[in-house]
């Protein structure tokens, strides 16, 4: 049996740390704890499931610290987890099993990431990460922020997944990072690039967000971190209330690879907040006759592949007068998650309809 140290990187996570740590200290060897800087009762926390805390002087750097928590690192293999992520009873029995007949021939270990699960548990966001790596192989982290496991080697692709349940809101802590490297005249790799695009729309600068993301497209070499920079670029101009220049940048991502539903999905919805519903119902139905892909390296959004566009077809062909192909899509949202409030209101809703009907 392989043994396997947990490496964690924190910082004021009070709110989840307990919850964190007990859904895995009695898988793991040994617990490594990085602190980088809490005010609050995290280390204190820590204590009551390891003696491994260390300090370290936060630089700006998430890599530098992720390394610096793997350096401590003493078991055959090491796992890295977030404060704000938990493994379930049912995929710590399969990680329990994996540590039983993993071979040491194994340099990388693959999860799936579930995030922003709904109301019956299902996951709205998924993707695959390196989760555990061979210690001898000395793996690195690189990138000061967003930053990624420099894996290689033989990779297990394991089905076990680690939920990720954000509970602090969007801060401006990343943005802060990346505007000071512009400051001190950082040179920004492409990967710099995408991710500060990024978290330039997530704070909701766009006008900025715009320009940074199209110095990436413009030098990008990656088709799907392309296509998802084109997205937000859209995006960023539906915010902006430019509807038909964010639509021409999704119709510029189909140059770099097959219709992908969650650009299909901002083209139909834009359409359906114009109140041309014929026009998003058919943009809608080309989103459920697509595959939901099997590569969830990148990040998918399950939820715009089939709950939202059925979601959105019953408004839309309420509003059009259609109240069968309405009902026939609310069924399909029942089917998924029967607990959504929007689902339960339109419930009501048809039943109302139903019962004046019979009177």
């Amino acid at each position: 049996m392989i043994t396997l140290s947990l490496c964690m990187i924190i910082k004021d996570e009070e709110l989840v740390l307990d919850r964190c740590l007990k859904s895995i200290y009695d898988v793991a060897d040994e617990i490594i704890i990085v602190d980088t800087g809490s005010t609050d009762n995290s280390k204190d926390i820590c204590k009551n499931y390891t003696k491994n805390i260390y300090d370290y002087v936060w630089n700006d750097d998430f890599s530098a610290a992720r390394n610096f928590s793997f350096e401590k690192a003493t078991k055959d293999y090491i796992l890295w987890l977030d404060a704000d992520e938990i493994i379930d009873e049912k995929n710590k029995e399969k990680l329990l099993n994996l540590k039983q007949v993993l071979s040491l021939d194994i340099d990388v270990v693959t999860m799936h990431t579930y995030m922003d699960i709904d109301e019956c548990n299902n996951p709205q966001i998924t993707m695959v990460r390196n989760r555990i790596v061979k210690r001898e192989d000395n793996f690195k982290w690189v990138g000061f922020v967003h930053e990624y496991i420099e894996a290689s080697g033989n990779v297990y692709d394991s089905d076990i997944c680690i939920i990720h349940d954000k509970i602090k809101p969007v801060s401006e802590r990343n943005l802060k990072i990346y505007k000071k490297k512009v400051e001190e005249k950082q040179i920004f790799s492409e990967r710099d690039l995408y991710y500060y695009g990024k978290e330039l729309y997530c704070n909701r600068c766009y006008n900025e967000a715009i320009d940074v993301l199209e110095e990436f497209v413009s030098k990008g070499t990656w088709k799907d971190e392309i296509i998802d920079a084109l997205c937000k670029i859209g995006e960023c101009y539906l915010c902006k209330g430019e509807k038909e220049v964010g639509r021409k940048y999704f119709y510029k991502t189909f140059e770099y690879g097959p219709p992908q539903g969650e650009v299909l999905y901002k083209i139909a919805y834009s359409f359906q907040d114009e109140e041309k519903y014929d026009i998003a119902i058919s943009w809608y139905e080309i989103i459920l006759r697509l595959p939901i892909p099997d590569d969830c390296y990148q990040c998918r959004n399950i939820c715009c592949l089939r709950f939202n566009p059925h979601l959105n077809l019953c408004y839309c062909y309420f509003k059009c007068g259609d109240l069968k192909q309405a009902y026939y899509h609310h069924k399909h949202c029942v089917k998924i998650n029967p607990n959504n409030p929007c689902v339960k209101y339109n419930e009501n809703c048809f039943k109302l309809i139903m019962n004046k009907n019979k009177v």
